[in-house]
C-alpha cells in the first residue's frame, strides 16, 4: 500500500479528482496549502502598491491506495494537473505499513 500525495495548482482540483474518479479512485483528502519551489512566489498589485507574495497558494491531495492502483494514479494526476508552466506541483509516494477501517475494522488493502 502507498501514500500518493500531490501539490497542484487550486484550479486543477476538479480535473484531477474526475481524473481519479476514472481509474477507480473512491476517496482521497484535500488541504488548501501554501509554500513555493523555484518559482519563488510573484507580486501582486493591490490600490496601486506593489506586494511580494512569498508563499503561493496550492491544494494539496492524498490518495492511499494499493501497490498495483500507484503507476495509474500518477499518471492520472500528472496528465489532469500539468499546465506546462512552472508550478505545476510535485508528487511523493510513501509506504504505508497500515490502515485501519475505523468504523469496520477492517485492515489493509480492505480498508481502503
Amino acid at each position: 500500500m502507498k501514500l500518493v500525495t500531490a501539490i497542484i495548482k487550486p484550479f486543477k482540483l476538479d480535473d484531477v479528482r474526475e481524473a481519479l474518479a476514472e481509474v477507480g479512485i473512491q476517496g482521497l483528502t484535500v488541504e488548501e496549502v501554501k509554500g513555493f519551489g523555484r518559482q519563488k512566489g510573484h507580486t501582486e498589485l493591490y490600490r496601486g502598491a506593489e506586494y511580494i507574495i512569498d508563499f503561493v497558494p496550492k491544494v494539496k491531495l492524498q490518495v492511499a491506495v494499493s501497490d498495483d492502483q500507484v503507476d495509474s494514479v500518477i499518471d492520472a494526476i500528472i496528465n489532469s494537473a500539468n499546465t506546462n508552466k512552472i508550478g505545476d506541483g510535485k508528487i511523493f509516494v510513501a509506504d504505508l505499513e497500515r490502515v485501519v477501517r475505523i468504523r469496520t475494522g477492517e485492515l489493509d488493502d480492505a480498508a481502503l
